[in-house]
Protein backbone atom coordinates (compact mmCIF):
# COMPACT_ATOMS: atom_id res chain seq x y z
CA UNK A 1 0.00 0.00 0.00
CA UNK A 2 1.46 3.20 -1.15
CA UNK A 3 1.58 5.69 2.07
CA UNK A 4 2.35 9.51 2.21
CA UNK A 5 5.28 10.97 2.66
CA UNK A 6 5.85 12.29 6.77
CA UNK A 7 3.25 8.94 7.64
CA UNK A 8 3.65 5.12 9.10
CA UNK A 9 1.43 2.10 7.09
CA UNK A 10 -1.31 3.29 10.30
CA UNK A 11 -1.58 6.83 8.97
CA UNK A 12 0.53 8.26 11.95
CA UNK A 13 2.65 11.14 11.30
CA UNK A 14 6.03 10.13 11.75
CA UNK A 15 8.17 12.36 14.25
CA UNK A 16 10.69 15.15 12.17
CA UNK A 17 13.80 12.87 13.85
CA UNK A 18 12.68 9.32 12.52
CA UNK A 19 12.43 11.16 8.49
CA UNK A 20 15.04 10.72 5.75
CA UNK A 21 17.64 13.49 5.54
CA UNK A 22 15.16 14.25 2.32
CA UNK A 23 13.67 17.22 4.47
CA UNK A 24 9.32 17.88 4.67
CA UNK A 25 7.46 15.83 2.20
CA UNK A 26 6.82 18.35 -1.13
CA UNK A 27 2.91 17.66 -0.76
CA UNK A 28 0.26 19.41 -2.90
CA UNK A 29 -1.01 21.11 0.39
CA UNK A 30 2.64 22.63 0.55
CA UNK A 31 2.64 23.84 -2.97
CA UNK A 32 -0.58 25.85 -2.41
CA UNK A 33 1.51 27.33 1.18
CA UNK A 34 4.69 28.16 -0.94
CA UNK A 35 2.14 29.81 -3.85
CA UNK A 36 0.17 31.80 -1.56
CA UNK A 37 2.95 33.09 0.88
CA UNK A 38 0.90 31.25 3.71
CA UNK A 39 4.09 29.33 5.83
CA UNK A 40 2.44 28.36 9.13
CA UNK A 41 1.74 24.99 7.68
CA UNK A 42 5.00 23.78 9.17
CA UNK A 43 5.28 19.75 9.73
CA UNK A 44 7.08 21.43 12.58
CA UNK A 45 3.50 22.37 14.41
CA UNK A 46 1.65 18.85 14.30
CA UNK A 47 2.20 16.88 17.23
CA UNK A 48 3.85 13.46 15.83
CA UNK A 49 0.94 11.18 16.53
CA UNK A 50 -1.09 13.15 14.28
CA UNK A 51 -2.90 11.21 11.93
CA UNK A 52 -2.90 11.92 7.80
CA UNK A 53 -6.48 12.59 7.92
CA UNK A 54 -6.53 15.16 10.78
CA UNK A 55 -3.21 16.63 9.50
CA UNK A 56 -5.13 17.07 6.26
CA UNK A 57 -7.81 18.09 7.79
CA UNK A 58 -5.91 21.05 9.58
CA UNK A 59 -3.99 22.18 6.89
CA UNK A 60 -7.08 22.61 5.01
CA UNK A 61 -8.41 24.75 7.54
CA UNK A 62 -5.40 26.76 8.02
CA UNK A 63 -5.17 27.05 4.04
CA UNK A 64 -8.60 28.60 4.29
CA UNK A 65 -7.74 30.50 7.26
CA UNK A 66 -5.29 32.13 4.77
CA UNK A 67 -6.43 32.81 1.59
CA UNK A 68 -9.61 34.40 3.91
CA UNK A 69 -7.06 36.55 5.86
CA UNK A 70 -5.19 37.75 2.27
CA UNK A 71 -8.06 38.81 0.67
CA UNK A 72 -9.95 40.85 3.59
CA UNK A 73 -6.43 42.44 3.96
CA UNK A 74 -6.64 43.27 0.25
CA UNK A 75 -9.70 45.02 0.67
CA UNK A 76 -8.88 47.22 3.68
CA UNK A 77 -10.58 47.33 6.87
CA UNK A 78 -14.05 49.36 5.92
CA UNK A 79 -14.65 46.97 2.97
CA UNK A 80 -13.90 44.07 4.34
CA UNK A 81 -16.10 45.07 7.69
CA UNK A 82 -18.88 46.31 5.54
CA UNK A 83 -18.68 43.32 2.83
CA UNK A 84 -18.39 40.41 5.63
CA UNK A 85 -20.97 41.87 7.68
CA UNK A 86 -23.53 41.78 4.73
CA UNK A 87 -22.77 38.26 4.11
CA UNK A 88 -23.33 37.00 7.75
CA UNK A 89 -26.33 39.18 8.33
CA UNK A 90 -28.20 37.22 5.25
CA UNK A 91 -26.38 33.83 6.01
CA UNK A 92 -25.80 33.22 9.42
CA UNK A 93 -29.55 33.11 10.39
CA UNK A 94 -29.59 29.98 8.15
CA UNK A 95 -27.50 28.34 11.54
CA UNK A 96 -28.73 26.30 14.21
CA UNK A 97 -26.87 28.99 16.24
CA UNK A 98 -29.71 31.32 15.36
CA UNK A 99 -33.07 29.65 17.04
CA UNK A 100 -30.84 29.09 20.59
CA UNK A 101 -29.75 32.58 20.08
CA UNK A 102 -33.87 33.59 19.71
CA UNK A 103 -34.44 31.52 22.68
CA UNK A 104 -32.17 33.13 24.72
CA UNK A 105 -32.95 36.64 23.91
CA UNK A 106 -36.58 36.12 24.58
CA UNK A 107 -35.43 34.43 27.97
CA UNK A 108 -33.54 37.72 28.74
CA UNK A 109 -35.65 39.95 27.31
CA UNK A 110 -39.35 38.65 27.34
CA UNK A 111 -41.12 41.81 26.55
CA UNK A 112 -38.82 42.19 22.94
CA UNK A 113 -42.00 41.18 20.20
CA UNK A 114 -40.24 38.92 17.63
CA UNK A 115 -40.22 41.55 14.92
CA UNK A 116 -37.88 43.47 17.68
CA UNK A 117 -35.98 39.94 18.35
CA UNK A 118 -35.25 39.10 14.55
CA UNK A 119 -34.17 42.80 14.16
CA UNK A 120 -31.61 42.35 17.23
CA UNK A 121 -30.24 39.19 15.71
CA UNK A 122 -29.85 40.29 12.65
CA UNK A 123 -27.44 43.34 13.67
CA UNK A 124 -25.83 40.54 15.67
CA UNK A 125 -24.88 38.56 13.11
CA UNK A 126 -23.68 41.62 11.13
CA UNK A 127 -21.54 42.79 13.85
CA UNK A 128 -20.28 39.40 14.31
CA UNK A 129 -19.30 39.33 10.64
CA UNK A 130 -17.98 43.01 10.84
CA UNK A 131 -16.10 41.78 13.71
CA UNK A 132 -14.27 39.02 12.25
CA UNK A 133 -13.25 41.20 9.21
CA UNK A 134 -12.20 43.26 11.11
CA UNK A 135 -9.97 40.82 13.64
CA UNK A 136 -7.72 40.57 10.39
CA UNK A 137 -7.43 44.57 10.42
CA UNK A 138 -6.15 45.18 14.09
CA UNK A 139 -2.94 47.05 13.11
CA UNK A 140 -4.58 49.34 10.60
CA UNK A 141 -7.42 50.12 12.72
CA UNK A 142 -5.19 51.11 16.23
CA UNK A 143 -3.38 53.20 14.11
CA UNK A 144 -6.10 55.43 13.41
CA UNK A 145 -6.99 56.54 16.72
CA UNK A 146 -10.11 58.29 15.21
CA UNK A 147 -11.64 55.94 15.07
CA UNK A 148 -12.16 55.62 18.34
CA UNK A 149 -14.78 57.43 21.14
CA UNK A 150 -12.37 57.90 24.00
CA UNK A 151 -13.75 59.50 27.25
CA UNK A 152 -12.12 60.70 30.34
CA UNK A 153 -13.08 57.38 32.08
CA UNK A 154 -11.09 55.39 29.99
CA UNK A 155 -8.19 57.63 30.14
CA UNK A 156 -8.45 57.82 33.97
CA UNK A 157 -8.59 54.20 33.91
CA UNK A 158 -5.37 53.76 31.73
CA UNK A 159 -3.79 56.29 34.60
CA UNK A 160 -3.92 54.07 37.42
CA UNK A 161 -3.42 51.08 35.69
CA UNK A 162 0.10 52.48 34.79
CA UNK A 163 0.89 53.09 38.21
CA UNK A 164 -0.43 50.11 40.38
CA UNK A 165 -0.97 47.59 37.97
CA UNK A 166 -5.07 46.04 37.25
CA UNK A 167 -7.53 43.63 35.74
CA UNK A 168 -9.39 44.76 32.88
CA UNK A 169 -12.66 42.46 31.67
CA UNK A 170 -14.90 42.51 28.51
CA UNK A 171 -17.30 40.89 27.10
CA UNK A 172 -18.22 39.50 23.71
CA UNK A 173 -20.16 42.84 22.77
CA UNK A 174 -18.97 45.51 19.76
CA UNK A 175 -15.61 44.80 18.81
CA UNK A 176 -13.89 42.79 21.38
CA UNK A 177 -10.77 41.82 19.61
CA UNK A 178 -9.71 45.73 19.82
CA UNK A 179 -10.64 46.09 23.61
CA UNK A 180 -6.72 45.03 25.07
CA UNK A 181 -4.94 46.03 21.90
CA UNK A 182 -6.20 49.45 22.54
CA UNK A 183 -5.16 50.02 25.62
CA UNK A 184 -1.58 48.79 24.43
CA UNK A 185 -2.13 51.63 21.85
CA UNK A 186 -2.98 54.28 24.50
CA UNK A 187 -0.49 53.79 26.25
CA UNK A 188 -0.93 50.58 28.67
CA UNK A 189 0.72 47.02 28.00
CA UNK A 190 -1.28 44.32 29.35
CA UNK A 191 -1.33 40.64 29.13
CA UNK A 192 -3.98 38.48 27.73
CA UNK A 193 -5.94 34.91 28.12
CA UNK A 194 -7.06 33.04 25.50
CA UNK A 195 -8.93 29.78 24.44
CA UNK A 196 -6.00 27.60 22.69
CA UNK A 197 -7.22 25.81 18.63
CA UNK A 198 -7.14 22.81 18.45
CA UNK A 199 -5.60 22.89 14.93
CA UNK A 200 -2.13 24.29 16.02
CA UNK A 201 -1.75 25.53 12.26
CA UNK A 202 -4.77 28.08 12.87
CA UNK A 203 -3.63 28.90 16.27
CA UNK A 204 0.18 30.08 14.61
CA UNK A 205 -2.33 31.54 12.20
CA UNK A 206 -4.07 33.84 14.72
CA UNK A 207 -1.32 34.10 17.24
CA UNK A 208 0.71 35.79 14.78
CA UNK A 209 -2.04 38.49 14.42
CA UNK A 210 -3.11 39.09 18.25
CA UNK A 211 0.52 39.00 19.78
CA UNK A 212 2.13 41.93 19.31
CA UNK A 213 -0.89 43.51 20.88
CA UNK A 214 0.02 41.97 23.87
CA UNK A 215 3.36 42.96 25.12
CA UNK A 216 3.29 41.44 27.98
CA UNK A 217 2.23 37.83 26.66
CA UNK A 218 -0.56 35.95 25.82
CA UNK A 219 -1.92 33.08 28.30
CA UNK A 220 -3.93 29.90 26.79
CA UNK A 221 -6.55 29.16 29.53
CA UNK A 222 -5.18 26.53 32.06
CA UNK A 223 -3.70 26.70 35.10
CA UNK A 224 0.16 27.89 34.04
CA UNK A 225 -1.52 30.81 32.91
CA UNK A 226 -3.18 31.59 36.26
CA UNK A 227 -0.33 31.59 38.47
CA UNK A 228 1.87 33.32 35.93
CA UNK A 229 -1.02 36.34 36.10
CA UNK A 230 -1.34 35.81 39.63
CA UNK A 231 2.32 36.64 39.41
CA UNK A 232 2.09 38.96 36.81
CA UNK A 233 -0.23 41.72 38.33
CA UNK A 234 1.38 41.90 41.80
CA UNK A 235 4.29 42.95 39.66
CA UNK A 236 1.92 45.72 38.77
CA UNK A 237 1.42 44.16 35.44
CA UNK A 238 -1.72 44.67 33.74
CA UNK A 239 -4.38 41.67 32.55
CA UNK A 240 -7.21 42.03 29.76
CA UNK A 241 -9.76 38.82 30.46
CA UNK A 242 -12.89 37.94 28.55
CA UNK A 243 -15.60 36.94 31.14
CA UNK A 244 -18.98 36.65 29.52
CA UNK A 245 -18.83 33.02 28.46
CA UNK A 246 -20.58 30.41 30.56
CA UNK A 247 -17.66 29.08 32.98
CA UNK A 248 -19.42 25.39 34.33
CA UNK A 249 -16.89 25.57 36.83
CA UNK A 250 -17.69 28.58 38.26
CA UNK A 251 -19.54 31.11 40.03
CA UNK A 252 -23.42 31.08 39.97
CA UNK A 253 -24.26 35.04 39.58
CA UNK A 254 -27.37 37.08 38.31
CA UNK A 255 -26.97 37.74 34.50
CA UNK A 256 -30.71 38.77 33.23
CA UNK A 257 -32.21 37.58 36.27
CA UNK A 258 -30.94 33.94 36.14
CA UNK A 259 -27.96 32.71 37.26
CA UNK A 260 -25.36 32.20 34.81
CA UNK A 261 -21.84 30.08 35.83
CA UNK A 262 -19.34 32.90 35.78
CA UNK A 263 -15.38 32.87 35.73
CA UNK A 264 -14.48 33.94 39.24
CA UNK A 265 -10.75 34.27 38.49
CA UNK A 266 -10.77 38.42 37.59
CA UNK A 267 -12.11 39.27 40.73
CA UNK A 268 -9.35 36.70 42.70
CA UNK A 269 -7.06 38.44 41.04
CA UNK A 270 -7.93 41.85 42.09
CA UNK A 271 -8.93 40.76 45.35
CA UNK A 272 -5.77 39.04 45.79
CA UNK A 273 -3.34 41.54 44.35
CA UNK A 274 -5.50 44.44 46.04
CA UNK A 275 -5.77 46.13 42.08
CA UNK A 276 -8.62 48.11 40.33
CA UNK A 277 -10.91 46.07 38.55
CA UNK A 278 -12.57 47.62 35.56
CA UNK A 279 -14.94 46.52 32.84
CA UNK A 280 -14.80 48.15 29.66
CA UNK A 281 -16.59 47.66 26.16
CA UNK A 282 -15.78 48.93 22.86
CA UNK A 283 -19.32 49.35 21.01
CA UNK A 284 -20.01 49.60 17.42
CA UNK A 285 -21.04 53.58 16.38
CA UNK A 286 -21.30 53.16 12.93
CA UNK A 287 -19.12 51.23 9.74
CA UNK A 288 -15.87 50.08 11.77
CA UNK A 289 -15.96 53.27 14.34
CA UNK A 290 -16.32 52.71 17.65
CA UNK A 291 -16.89 54.40 21.54
CA UNK A 292 -14.98 53.01 24.72
CA UNK A 293 -16.97 52.60 27.78
CA UNK A 294 -14.93 51.63 31.04
CA UNK A 295 -16.34 51.36 34.42
CA UNK A 296 -14.54 50.76 37.49
CA UNK A 297 -15.95 47.78 39.25
CA UNK A 298 -16.46 47.18 43.11
CA UNK A 299 -14.29 44.97 44.88
CA UNK A 300 -15.32 44.01 48.32
CA UNK A 301 -12.33 43.37 50.62
CA UNK A 302 -13.87 42.13 54.41
CA UNK A 303 -12.67 38.98 56.12
CA UNK A 304 -14.18 36.77 54.34
CA UNK A 305 -12.38 36.50 50.68
CA UNK A 306 -14.59 33.90 49.22
CA UNK A 307 -17.26 36.02 49.49
CA UNK A 308 -15.71 39.15 48.43
CA UNK A 309 -15.00 37.18 44.98
CA UNK A 310 -18.31 36.03 44.74
CA UNK A 311 -19.34 39.69 45.04
CA UNK A 312 -17.29 41.55 42.76
CA UNK A 313 -17.91 38.85 40.35
CA UNK A 314 -21.54 39.53 40.55
CA UNK A 315 -20.98 43.00 40.26
CA UNK A 316 -18.84 42.41 36.64
CA UNK A 317 -22.05 40.70 35.28
CA UNK A 318 -24.68 42.85 36.83
CA UNK A 319 -21.98 45.63 34.82
CA UNK A 320 -22.12 43.42 31.60
CA UNK A 321 -25.71 43.22 31.40
CA UNK A 322 -26.51 46.71 31.55
CA UNK A 323 -23.80 47.00 28.92
CA UNK A 324 -25.92 44.60 26.49
CA UNK A 325 -29.20 46.18 27.16
CA UNK A 326 -27.64 49.33 26.07
CA UNK A 327 -26.70 47.61 22.51
CA UNK A 328 -28.46 44.37 22.33
CA UNK A 329 -27.88 43.92 18.62
CA UNK A 330 -24.17 43.79 19.57
CA UNK A 331 -23.86 41.06 22.21
CA UNK A 332 -23.29 37.27 21.09
CA UNK A 333 -26.68 35.58 21.87
CA UNK A 334 -25.92 32.57 20.83
CA UNK A 335 -23.21 31.21 22.81
CA UNK A 336 -24.82 29.02 25.97
CA UNK A 337 -24.34 31.59 28.61
CA UNK A 338 -26.94 29.82 31.06
CA UNK A 339 -26.80 25.99 33.03
CA UNK A 340 -28.85 24.01 30.90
Amino acid sequence: MTRAPGFDERGTRIAPSARTPKGKPFTFARILVLHSGIHTLSDSLLPPETSLSRALKWRAEALGLGVMQKLLQALGPDRASALSGALWRRLAPLNKRHKRADAQLAAAMPDLTPEARNAILLEMWENLGRTTAESFHLTPLLADLSRFEIGPDTRAAITRAQETGAVFVSLHQGNWELAAPLLNALGLPVAGVYQKLQNPLAEAQALALRAPHYPLGLFAKGNDAARALLKLVGARGTVAIMADLRDMGGLPVPFFHRDAPSTGFPALLARTREVPLFAGVVKRTTGARFAIEVVEIEVPRTADRQADILGATANIQRCFEGFVRSAPGQWMWGHRRWAR
